[in-house]
């Protein structure tokens, strides 16, 4: 196994630090949990999603990725499956030159109103090795069986 890379985490003012670090809930996860943190004015009552919204879901992190790696934001499964609830950005990037504040994007793509409470696990992060293509422009491309068919040209679809 590669030793793992290190990302540091910075608590943004006011977040509530009980709520701890992003983690693997298992020995086998590939993404780390993320939790809401929310501002203490609104962790009472949490924030209440009506069908079809989005909103900027903090986290009360800040992040610094190693130089060669990103972040992913992907959803849970068991929000999505259950109550409609996903990240419309999937995967969501974040680069490694980044310092602001962690917050997801969450939309309610289900039936009925569904509220975001301060602790819940929002979204997993998944850590992922990046590669910079470089890019020549050229006058024509090498040809492939497959040729210019797109959206469905394979199978069906």
């Amino acid at each position: 196994m590669t030793c793992a890379p290190l990302l540091k985490f910075a608590w943004v003012d006011g977040a509530d630090r009980a709520l701890g670090l992003p983690s693997y809930e298992t020995t086998g996860a590939a993404g780390a949990d993320l939790r809401v943190n929310l501002d203490p004015t609104d962790r009472a009552a949490g924030i209440t999603l009506a069908p079809m919204a989005r909103a900027l879901i903090p986290t009360g992190l800040r992040l610094a990725i190693p130089e060669g790696f990103e972040v992913q934001i992907r959803p849970r499964s068991g929000l999505a499956l259950k109550h409609g609830i996903s990240l419309p950005n999937t995967p969501g990037t974040i680069d490694s030159d980044y310092r602001g504040p962690l917050g997801i994007i969450v939309i309610n793509l289900g039936e009925a109103d569904f509220l975001i409470a301060h602790g819940d696990r929002i979204a997993q992060m998944i850590v992922a090795p990046v590669l910079q293509a470089r890019f020549e422009l050229v006058g024509s491309l090498d040809e492939t069986d497959r040729g210019a068919g797109g959206f469905g040209s394979t199978g069906r679809g």
